[in-house]
């Protein structure tokens, strides 16, 4: 192949989230691996629609950023975790919104086409994104086009107004990533077969999200247990997400008044915004005072601040669940800081998440909405600490050795280098 691997390719990404200040928590995994690439030698520009607090244009890293309006400033309502409520529908100004959208960011795309060469499109969230492969000034335009499959892209894709034209830009795609099989399974049956597809988890940046007994002498961060009065001997269960159903808190907050009866030093924290967070803190509150001090939830956390809350605890769970609509996460990212931080994991064989997480090893799997199985698996890792410490030296080095971002981007880029192969382009 001429060039070889070891080229530097030219990649134009299409995201709808993208970190728009330092710690912002939309889309980090995006401009991780744009960053990865970079450093493997890639020239990399990022387009995201514009949003407030998105600049027109900036260097990341290396990683040129671009943002393009698509309406008046109020109308601009997707992307940036603001298109669905709680992740199960669409709200009715993102649904309006989405013709302007694609129509913009397909004559973003073109643009950058036409000024310059790009080896490949790499279109984030097949629905929306995927669609502007079904643009002429896109297609046309001879650059490879790969569709990246996150979560509830999938779950878009799959309602029968969008599948006939997802299927069609589909057919203009060379490549096909997601972070779990089961998300390009669903999209291989709309109808992506017998091309390309590749299965890749995300990545975690290890220096960043790592235990407390690597870090620098002269580390000065504010404890999290000090920060929400938690005592300093007390064992602490940890869950960070967007309180969206997916995300399965809401099993954990059934199981949670048994636990804390059963271990009276345990302290649970459940860090993140969302749609649930008002319920959330209602029904805690009506535990009663014992139970309820106990159980924290603080809210969204800046992505800078989510290292040390993870090494304030002991042990991390999230019990993701497919929800009534029947969407579902890929890979949480916060499974893989977790391993990172050197946390044992109580999670569901759901999607991605066995990808990173083996059960008996850096922690344990249990099937989703099984609340009696979630409860037993916690209360064994509570009532071991040598477990937990055995569990969590895996998860680290499991972290380290397969799931760092450049890793990662070396996979993304091999994947890059085998569609380019089949398309004759290299």
């Amino acid at each position: 192949m001429p060039g070889g691997r070891s080229a530097a390719l030219r990649i134009l990404f299409l995201t709808q989230t993208y970190p728009r200040w330092p710690g912002d928590t939309a889309g980090p995994f995006i401009r991780e691996l744009a960053r990865g690439l970079v450093r493997a030698g890639d020239r990399v520009t990022v387009l995201t629609p514009r949003a407030a607090q998105v600049r027109r244009a900036w260097n990341d890293d290396g990683v040129h950023v671009r943002s393009f309006a698509y309406a008046p400033p109020p109308l601009e309502v997707l992307g940036y975790g603001r298109s669905l409520a709680a992740d199960e529908h669409v709200r009715p100004g993102a649904a309006l919104a989405a013709p302007l959208y694609l129509l913009a960011a397909a004559k973003a795309v073109a643009r950058h086409l036409g000024r310059e060469r790009y080896d490949l499109l790499h279109a984030h969230w097949v629905a929306p994104n995927g669609l502007v492969a079904l643009w002429p000034g896109v297609h046309k335009k001879g650059t490879l086009i790969a569709a990246g499959l996150h979560g509830s892209d999938v779950f878009l894709a799959e309602k029968p107004l969008a599948r006939p034209a997802i299927r069609r830009a589909l057919a203009r795609c060379c490549l096909l990533t997601g972070c779990s099989p089961e998300l390009v399974e669903r999209v291989q049956r709309i109808g992506y077969q017998g091309k390309l597809a590749r299965v890749i988890p995300y990545g975690v940046d290890t220096g960043m999200f790592r235990p407390a007994a690597e870090l620098p002498r002269e580390a000065d961060e504010e404890p999290w247990r000090e920060r929400l009065n938690i005592p300093g001997d007390s064992t602490v269960l940890l869950g960070v997400g967007r309180l969206a159903t997916k995300k399965g808190f809401h099993v954990l907050i059934d199981v949670l008044p048994r636990l804390l009866s059963d271990f009276g030093d345990l302290h649970a924290i459940i860090a993140g915004d969302g749609d649930q967070l008002a319920r959330f803190r209602a029904v805690v509150n009506g535990w009663g005072s014992n139970h309820a001090s106990r159980v924290h939830l603080p809210g969204a956390v800046a992505h800078d601040d989510l290292p040390g809350l993870y090494r304030s605890a002991d042990l991390f769970v999230l019990p993701a669940v497919h929800d009534p609509q029947g969407n579902v996460d890929g890979l949480p990212n916060v499974i893989l800081e977790a391993l990172a931080s050197a946390l044992p994991v109580v999670a569901t064989t759901v999607s991605g998440i066995p990808l990173a997480v083996e059960s008996g090893v850096q922690g344990v799997l249990v099937p989703e909405q099984d609340r009696a199985a979630l409860r037993e698996a916690i209360a064994g890792l509570l009532a071991n600490p040598e477990q937990r410490r055995l569990m969590g030296a895996r998860a680290r080095a499991r972290a380290v050795s397969e799931l760092t971002w450049d890793m990662v981007a070396g996979r993304y880029r091999q994947a890059y280098f085998d569609a380019l192969a089949v398309g004759g382009r290299r």
